[in-house]
C-alpha cells in the first residue's frame, strides 16, 4: 500500500502563506493600502512557489512519454489557477467584503469610536479566515473538476 506524500504547499502550515493577503485585508483599515498590497505580494510569491514546485515535479515524471510537455503545461496551469483562486482572489475578496460590511454597519450605528471600530472590524475579519478556507478550497476544486480538469491530458 502506497502512502500519500504530504504536499508542502497544501497539507502543512506553509499553506497559510497563501492567506497572508486575507490577514492584510482584515487589517486594511489600520495598516493602509500600501501594506495590504505587500501582503498580496507575499501570497503571490507563495502561489508562484507552489506552481514552480508542481511544475518541476511533473517535469521529472515520465519524461519519455509522448504527451509529457502537455502534462507539464496542464499541471502548471491547474496549479496556478487553483492557487490564485483558492488562496488569493476568492478569500481576499471575501474578507475584504466582510470587513467592508462590518465597517459600514458600525459606522452607521455611531456606537463605537473610530479606533475601536477599526479594531473590531479587524478582529471580525481575522476570525472569519479559518471558516472560509475549506469551503473555498472545495469550491475551487469543484469548479476546476467541472471545467479545466475535464481536458486534462491522459
Amino acid at each position: 500500500m502506497e502512502t500519500k506524500k504530504n504536499d508542502l504547499y497544501r497539507d502543512t502550515p506553509v499553506r497559510y502563506l497563501g492567506y497572508t493577503n486575507e490577514v492584510g485585508e482584515a487589517f486594511r483599515s489600520i495598516i493602509g493600502t500600501k501594506w495590504v498590497n505587500l501582503t498580496y505580494g507575499i501570497a503571490t510569491m507563495y502561489v508562484l512557489a507552489d506552481t514552480a514546485d508542481k511544475s518541476i515535479e511533473s517535469y521529472k515524471v515520465n519524461q519519455n512519454e509522448k504527451n509529457h510537455k502537455a502534462r507539464v503545461a496542464f499541471t502548471t496551469t491547474d496549479t496556478l489557477i487553483w492557487q490564485l483562486l483558492a488562496s488569493v482572489i476568492i478569500p481576499g475578496f471575501t474578507i475584504n467584503r466582510i470587513c467592508a460590511v462590518c465597517n459600514y454597519t458600525f459606522k452607521k450605528s455611531n456606537m463605537l469610536p473610530k479606533n475601536s471600530r477599526r479594531w473590531l472590524v479587524t478582529a471580525i475579519g481575522l476570525s472569519a479566515i479559518p471558516f472560509i478556507i475549506k469551503p473555498i478550497d472545495k469550491f475551487v476544486d469543484f469548479v476546476l473538476d467541472e471545467s479545466l480538469r475535464k481536458v486534462q491530458p491522459k
